[in-house]
């Protein structure tokens, strides 16, 4: 009856002892077995592995490219212009073990590659001048960049795989002064387009005023002319009437007078009962009104 209490402890026991002798290593990873501090063995395959339990444990590294947002850096350029310069860089860890006796882990890591990058950014960026900065020879001295910071970040057993300027700002006072003289130089280039724009309208009207005036006064010359023939016509065809029956001509104009004086029916006339104006209303025996 003791055998099983005592086989069950001893079957813990060797659990626990497998469980502490067994590790993975998965494919992102990249393992460190140290004894009581001191590194025994690397492990950069994915797989099942076995160490002494109890007195050695694992540290695992990430072995993907793993990116680096550094704190934005504050960079004069050889014009003396100053910039704002926000930097991103990529790398891995490529020996485990350098990586680990001389930062530790990643957030050492970060911490020495940030200075590292921002110290190598200044001074050759600090060479150029603003418009070579904000230039496409940019990416060449990207690329200087890159190169130094890699040759220190050898030390740590790291690989710097990229670096680039993710955004580059002028100061705030400085942004805030080209706006202001943008602002002004567009207002002024403004008012420049609207004074052009009103002496063009000007010239434009003035040329259709004087395009008006003269195609009336053009009108007004064939109107008169016209009137001119058309007087001239009447006259000709009053003076063939007369010349034709002149007793009828006068009647006719005699009526038309009558038309003209006596319109309205409130007109007034005094004039003598002979007046030559009432010659047809007296004669009923004209030639020209007979009684029916």
């Amino acid at each position: 009856m003791k055998a099983p209490k005592i086989i069950l402890p001893i079957i813990v026991l060797l659990a626990v002892v497998i469980f502490q002798s067994l590790f993975i290593v998965q494919e992102i990873s990249q393992a460190i077995v140290l004894q009581f501090g001191d590194p025994k063995k690397i492990i950069t395959k994915a797989g099942l592995n076995f160490k002494l339990p109890f007195i050695q444990n694992v540290v695992y590294l990430d072995k993907r490219i793993l990116n680096l947002d550094s704190a934005p850096e504050e960079v004069i350029a050889a014009d003396q212009k100053r910039l704002i310069v926000d930097a991103i860089a990529r790398f891995k860890i490529v020996d485990p073990l350098k990586f680990y006796i001389s930062v530790g882990n990643e957030r050492v890591a970060r911490s020495r590659l940030s200075t590292i990058i921002n110290s190598r950014i200044r001074g050759v960026l600090g060479t150029q001048e603003l418009a070579t900065l904000l230039s496409t020879d940019r990416a060449k001295q990207m690329s200087i960049i890159q190169n130094d910071v890699n040759t220190e970040a050898e030390n740590f057993g790291i690989q710097i795989v990229d670096v680039r300027i993710k955004r580059a700002d002028l100061p705030p006072a400085n942004s805030e002064a080209i706006y202001s003289r943008m602002q002004t130089e567009r207002q002024r280039e403004a008012k420049e387009f609207r004074a052009q724009g009103a002496e063009i309208a000007q010239k434009i009207r003035s040329t259709a005023d004087k395009d008006v005036t003269v195609i009336i006064a053009e009108a007004n010359k064939k109107s008169e002319i016209m009137k001119g023939e058309g007087d001239g016509e009447r006259n000709k065809i009053f003076a063939n009437a007369f010349g034709q029956d002149p007793q009828f001509f006068a009647f006719y104009r005699a009526m038309q007078a009558y038309e003209k004086a006596l319109i309205g029916g409130e007109t007034s006339l005094v004039l003598s009962p002979d007046s030559e104006f009432f010659k047809f209303f007296g004669k009923s025996t004209s030639p020209i009104i007979k009684k029916r």
